[in-house]
């Protein structure tokens, strides 16, 4: 027979009250109670009813992660950290796609108006601070590069991350630096590689910078190929994206480059194909699990009474070197 709440009760010594407060986390429990409580629960095997927890905290359960493509690696990387976060928080993630275009993120923000949900994490591409002025009263937290006064955010420090990845490329010798995907002037990915040149007395002059309108293989490979076809010298490519540099290390090795002797190529994400990669991809790595974990304590800390302050948390971030950047300088940048 499954072990019920008063059950555990009786194994503790308190009543039924009491290990519901332990459950829901409640603070005023003291530390010998609560650990008799859960000692109690592990011994029976109990595991909570969450729809009954749910509906006596008000809630519905189900909190919604809006994310431009599931079909981005990295972004179903994230949703499945998500959704282990929100498990712990006793939420069910409803996941939809946004495409990265501002009238479907809007239309996120009417239905979590209109529908009965806890909560939205919401990784946002085209929303405007002004979109915000009159948002929804349920708790949200956005991800990603843009960050807006008004509402929690979490995200890693993109130009820090950026400013790393480049000074390594540098650091092995390699002085004609392509960074291809971003925005010039917008995006932080962009900001810092800039900053990571100027340290060393270079410049990223506008041909080096490609600009591409997609983050897939195909674009960064496209972009590649007509750099390589205006001549242009390159020793070390930094993507805004892995899924870009593994198309450019494709128009490299077909237009007769070796990766990384002729040009060392890094990414940024670490997707879990960089592994699979031929060479396996130099990247940066966003702590996808604390980024997650973040964003659930956000919706937990909101939903609490009275009006949250707006918080900003900043996830870790680190440098993985792999095979597509050496440590040696190259002999130089002439195909083989």
């Amino acid at each position: 027979m499954r072990p019920r709440l008063a059950d555990v009760a009786a194994r503790a010594g308190v009543s039924m009250k009491t290990v519901s407060n332990v459950i829901n986390d409640f603070p005023h429990v003291s530390e010998s109670t609560r650990s008799k409580v859960t000692t109690a629960i592990e011994e029976l095997g109990y595991r909570p009813n969450v729809s009954a927890r749910n509906l006596a905290r008000g809630r519905t359960g189900v909190i919604v992660l809006g994310v431009p493509r599931l079909d981005m690696p990295y972004f179903a990387s994230l949703a499945m950290q998500l959704i282990t976060a929100a498990e712990a928080a006793s939420w069910w993630v409803q996941i939809r796609q946004t495409r990265g275009e501002r009238a479907n993120e809007l239309r996120l923000l009417e239905e979590a108006r209109d529908s009965r949900i806890d909560g939205m994490v919401l990784s946002v591409v085209a929303l405007r601070e002004a979109d915000l002025a009159d948002r929804p009263s349920t708790p949200l937290v956005l991800l990603g590069e843009h960050r807006f006064a008004s509402v929690d955010h979490v995200g890693i420090d993109n130009a820090g991350a950026a400013r790393l990845a480049v000074r390594h490329l540098l650091d092995t010798g390699r002085r004609h630096v392509v960074v291809v995907g971003g925005r010039r002037g917008a995006d932080q990915r962009v900001v810092g590689a800039e900053s990571a040149l100027a340290e060393r007395g270079e410049t990223l002059g506008p041909a080096m910078h490609l600009a591409v309108e997609g983050v897939t293989g195909q674009h960064g490979e496209q972009a590649m190929d007509a750099f390589l076809a205006a001549g242009h010298a390159v020793d070390a490519v930094f993507c805004a994206t892995d899924w870009l540099a593994m198309g450019v290390i494709r128009s490299l090795r077909l237009h007769g480059y070796r990766v990384p002797d002729d040009v060392a190529v890094m990414g940024f994400d670490d997707i879990p194909y960089d592994l699979a990669a031929l060479p396996t991809l130099s990247t940066i790595a966003p702590d996808r699990e604390q980024i997650a974990r973040l964003a659930v304590e956000s919706l937990l800390r909101q939903e609490r009474p009275g009006p949250p302050e707006v918080r900003h948390a900043v996830a870790d971030h680190r440098i993985v070197v792999r095979e597509s950047t050496a440590a040696t300088a190259p002999g130089g940048a002439t195909p083989t």
